[in-house]
C-alpha cells in the first residue's frame, strides 16, 4: 500500500489491485519456492527424542505438563510419557524407558540443541553435559543436535506431539500420574500396531526388522536417581520440591541424605536407619506423614518431663530450685540452651558465690544469665580454683 501511494504521487496510473497482481506474478512478495529433500534412516540408525507442555485435566484439576516423546526412525514406533517437569532427572528417567520399551538401543539420539542435554554448541558442534555423555555411555549411543533453524531434521518426533494432543489428550481426564504414563503408554501400544498412510505399514512390523539391528541393553541398568543432603525441620520433616515428608522425631536438627528416583524418596541418616516414601511428582505443598513417626496420642514427650540438665542442676544446687522454675518461663533463648548455660555455671564457679549471685538475681528478677555469670565473677576472688594442696609438699 505504501509503494502504491509513492508511484500514484510520482504520476502512475494503476491501481492497488492491478500492482499487487504484477507482483505476485513476477515473485516479488514472496521468496522462491525450493524443493525439500527426505531423510532416510537404516534400522536402528537414530531415535529422535523431543518435548512439548500439553495441558490436561490430572485429578479434577487443570495443569500443564511436560509431554516427552521418542520415535524410531525406521519403524516409527512412538512412546511418549508426561511429568511436571523435565530437568537432567527426568530425561534420564524417560529415555531409561524408552530404551526399555523398544529393547535396545539406536546408534545415536537426535536432540533439539536443548539445555537438559547440552553443555555448549549447537549443531555438530555440540558437546553434552558429562553427566548426559555418562548416561549415553551406558546405553552405547551419543547424543547428537540438529542444526539451528533446521526443524526438518528432527520432524519425525515433531509430528506425532499433534496427534498426541488430538487423539489422546482430547477427552480424556487421569485420576493420577501413573494412570497418565500408564494409560500413554497403553495407548502407544494401540497405535504402534495401527496402519499408517504415511509410511504404508504398521510400525509394529518394521519394528520387528529393526529390533535386530538395535544394540543390546546392559544385562543390570542401574535405577535413575538424585542425591540431596537436607536438615530435618523442628516438625520432624524433610522439604523436597515444597513437599514434607516425615522422619523419626529422634533425627529433628540433623542433615540426612536424600535418594530420590522415580516412585519413591528415601531419606538416610546412616546405614541402618532408612525412611521410604511415595514419591510425589508435582510440587503440591503437601505434607506426608508416616503413623510410625509420630507415636499415639498421650505417649509423646510429655511437657512436665524434666531435661536431663535440669535434673543435673537440681541434684549440684537444689537450693535454687525456685530460680530455675522462674528462669524456665522468662527466659528468651531455648529452654534446653538455657539450662546448659546454668548447669555450665554450677559445676565451673565455686559453689558459695554462685548460691550468692543466684539469690540476688532471684531478688530483683534477673534471668540473663551472661549477667549472671558476671555478678558471680564479681564475687569469685582469688579462690577461683579449688586446688587441694597437700601441707607436706614445698
Amino acid at each position: 500500500m505504501r509503494v502504491h501511494e509513492e508511484l500514484t504521487a510520482s504520476g502512475a496510473v494503476l491501481s492497488y489491485q492491478a500492482l499487487t497482481a504484477f507482483c505476485r506474478r513476477h515473485g516479488l512478495t514472496e521468496p522462491p519456492q525450493q524443493a525439500v529433500g527426505q531423510y532416510d534412516f537404516l534400522p536402528g540408525q537414530e531415535l529422535q527424542h523431543d518435548t512439548s507442555p500439553h495441558e490436561l485435566e490430572l485429578a479434577g484439576k487443570k495443569c500443564k505438563v511436560q509431554t516427552a516423546s521418542a520415535v524410531l526412525c525406521y519403524s516409527r514406533m512412538l512412546f511418549f510419557q508426561c511429568y511436571a517437569t523435565f530437568q537432567r532427572f527426568d530425561c534420564k528417567v524417560f529415555l531409561t524407558e524408552a530404551l526399555r520399551y523398544f529393547g535396545g538401543s539406536p546408534e545415536r539420539v537426535m536432540i533439539d540443541n536443548t539445555h537438559v542435554v547440552v553443555l555448549r554448541g549447537t549443531g555438530r558442534e555440540m558437546v553434552p553435559v558429562p553427566e548426559m555423555a555418562a548416561f549415553a555411555e551406558r546405553f552405547n549411543f551419543r547424543f547428537v543436535a540438529h542444526e539451528r533453524g533446521d526443524v526438518n531434521r528432527s520432524a519425525r518426533v515433531e509430528r506425532p506431539f499433534w496427534f498426541i494432543e488430538n487423539n489422546f489428550l482430547a477427552g480424556r481426564t487421569f485420576s493420577s500420574w501413573p494412570d497418565l504414563n500408564e494409560q500413554a503408554r497403553q495407548w502407544c501400544d494401540r497405535v504402534n500396531s495401527t496402519y499408517k498412510k504415511h509410511i504404508r505399514a504398521v510400525p509394529r512390523e518394521l519394528f520387528a526388522l529393526e529390533q535386530r539391528h538395535l544394540k543390546p541393553l546392559p544385562v543390570w541398568i542401574p535405577e535413575v536417581y538424585r542425591l540431596q543432603q537436607r536438615t530435618v525441620d523442628v516438625e520432624g520433616y524433610v522439604a523436597l520440591h515444597s513437599n514434607r515428608y516425615s522422619v523419626p522425631v529422634a533425627w529433628i536438627g540433623r542433615q540426612v541424605e536424600v535418594r530420590e528416583t522415580k516412585d519413591r524418596i528415601e531419606m538416610q541418616l546412616d546405614a541402618r536407619n532408612i525412611v521410604t516414601h511415595e514419591r510425589i511428582p508435582d510440587q503440591q505443598h503437601q505434607r506426608i506423614t508416616l503413623v510410625a513417626h509420630r507415636p499415639p496420642r498421650g505417649q509423646g514427650l510429655k511437657r512436665s518431663d524434666a531435661h536431663p540438665e535440669e535434673q543435673a542442676v537440681l541434684q549440684a544446687a537444689p537450693e535454687i530450685a525456685d530460680y530455675l522454675a522462674a528462669l524456665k518461663q522468662h527466659s528468651r533463648k531455648l529452654v534446653v540452651l538455657t539450662l546448659r548455660q546454668l548447669l555450665r555455671l554450677v559445676r565451673e564457679y565455686p559453689r558459695e558465690p554462685f548460691l550468692a549471685a543466684v539469690r540476688e538475681a532471684f531478688r530483683y528478677g534477673l534471668y540473663d544469665l551472661d549477667r549472671l555469670e558476671r555478678m558471680i565473677l564479681h564475687r569469685v576472688q582469688r579462690d577461683f580454683f579449688r586446688l587441694d594442696e597437700d601441707p607436706g609438699d614445698d
